[in-house]
């Protein structure tokens, strides 16, 4: 089956390149269908509402095969996973963290206060969401590197209440894997929870005895977490409902086909789902990189269940243009996860990249780079959702409120204009409550000295 390994093919050269929506809707996109996982998770979701801690033991015996003694995770079983640690592991951990703190602590907003008139201003002043519940997805990988990209920006926009979930794993006790807890330990984060998929969601949503209700959830995961998020939107804030994997390569003929190979490989082994797309004008290196898969799948793990199902899938393809040019239009219409530009002159043409969750410029910045030590974030937009949507950072977990101080003189200054917009959206409510500081509204007819129009 490897020696037949092959990316589907979709040509768009020449007059095959449509403009607008049309394009989108030729490229491959994974099936992930949330609105049917909704309906399944409704009860699981409401049961968690109205059982709390018990029916979180139950799913976890249901879905995970443990059965626990209680969902958060003991403050020793911290301590003993960080001092169990690889070092290897543990100097890795510790750098991801440190290249992290140094871009995210970078992203903190300040206060500011603009003087519109004398006497009137408008501050805007950035104010961290009192508490977060993340999650960290543990189902066919361990994922700390997850915990690092929600822990790290939570921590550094100031939210004060840190709540972690993960699933629990029956290898382990009950208890999420040890790297997972090993890494809430390097980052400071006591309040973890052997929780997955939906009722982790629901646990921070409603909250149960042991696990107090969150303003806001985050973190990557399955269907059953995009739906649970999608549940619960309204309720609590949400980052997104992340969607399976993407990778998309924009490459030309000075690519090297072995590194183009190994990084569409690198995010097909997250997931059979996973996407996995090539945008090149060189139907050579098209070629050369089809001949580079098949050996270097062979090479490594998760062959059968994730990496070939991922390149051989709907979702995954190559795509032929013309040149450069129609190959950005290409990628701005996919609006990859991450984009990868391994070009000629990479960086210009990454400059010209509107849509991506997170853009990896040249052949020394692939995305495996990002997932653990660039110091980007890897929670990004997914689905074409980069057309509109940013990936996690300090700002997700920040809101901006604006603070309105006028004095008497500067609101007399602009009543007029209040009043005449209130009457011609037919609100007079509104502008009474601007005449009634000046004397109500005969006072405010007499008083009126500003000519109409002005």
């Amino acid at each position: 089956m490897l020696q037949n390994l092959s990316l589907a093919r979709i040509d768009l050269r020449g007059d095959a390149l449509p403009e607008g929506p049309a394009l989108r809707d030729l490229l491959p996109r994974a099936d992930f269908d949330v609105s049917a996982a909704l309906e399944k998770v409704r009860p699981i979701c409401e049961a968690v509402h109205h059982r709390g801690d018990a029916a979180l033991i139950d799913f976890a015996e249901k879905f995970d095969g443990v059965r626990l003694d209680q969902v958060r995770v003991p403050a020793e079983a911290l301590t003993r996973a960080l001092a169990e640690l690889d070092p290897d592991v543990r100097a890795a951990l510790e750098e991801s963290i440190r290249r992290a703190r140094l871009v995210h602590r970078e992203q903190r907003r300040t206060n500011h206060t603009t003087q519109v008139v004398p006497g009137g201003s408008v501050t805007e002043k950035w104010v961290p969401v009192d508490r977060v519940g993340l999650y960290a997805p543990g189902g066919r990988s361990v994922y700390p590197s997850s915990v690092i990209m929600n822990v790290v920006p939570a921590q550094e926009a100031g939210v004060e209440s840190i709540a972690l979930a993960s699933p629990a794993q029956a290898d382990f006790g009950g208890l999420p894997h040890p790297t997972i807890l090993a890494a809430c330990a390097l980052l400071g984060v006591d309040e973890v929870y052997a929780a997955g998929g939906a009722t982790a969601v629901a646990m921070f949503a409603y909250g149960t005895e042991s696990c107090p209700p969150a303003n806001m959830v985050t973190g990557p995961g399955n269907i059953w977490v995009a739906a649970a998020k999608r549940y619960f939107t309204g309720r609590i804030g949400i980052d997104a409902e992340a969607g399976p994997t993407e990778i998309a390569v924009l490459a030309d003929s000075t690519a090297d086909p072995a590194h183009v190979a190994a990084d569409l490989i690198s995010q097909a082994e997250h997931d059979p789902l996973a996407a996995a797309v090539l945008v090149t004008d060189s139907a050579e290196l098209a070629d050369a990189v089809e001949k580079e898969l098949a050996p270097q799948v062979a090479a490594t793990k998760h062959i059968d269940d994730r990496i070939v199902p991922a390149l051989s899938g709907r979702q995954s393809a190559i795509v032929l243009v013309d040149g450069i040019d129609e190959g950005l239009r290409v990628v701005d219409a996919y609006g990859a996860e991450h984009l990868e530009i391994q070009t000629a002159d990479a960086a210009a043409v990454a400059d010209r990249v509107r849509n991506a969750g997170a853009i990896f410029v040249g052949p020394w910045a692939p995305v495996s780079l990002g997932d653990y030590a660039a110091g980007s974030n890897h929670v990004l937009p997914t689905g074409g959702c980069a057309c509109h949507s940013s990936g996690l950072s300090v700002q997700s977990f920040l809101r901006g409120i604006h603070i309105v101080d006028y004095t008497k003189d500067a609101l007399a200054d602009v009543a007029h204009h209040v009043v005449t917009l209130a009457e011609a959206e037919d609100l007079p409510a509104h502008g009474a409550a601007i005449k009634a500081r000046f004397g109500g509204a005969e006072q405010w007819t007499r008083d009126r000295k500003v000519p109409e129009g002005k």
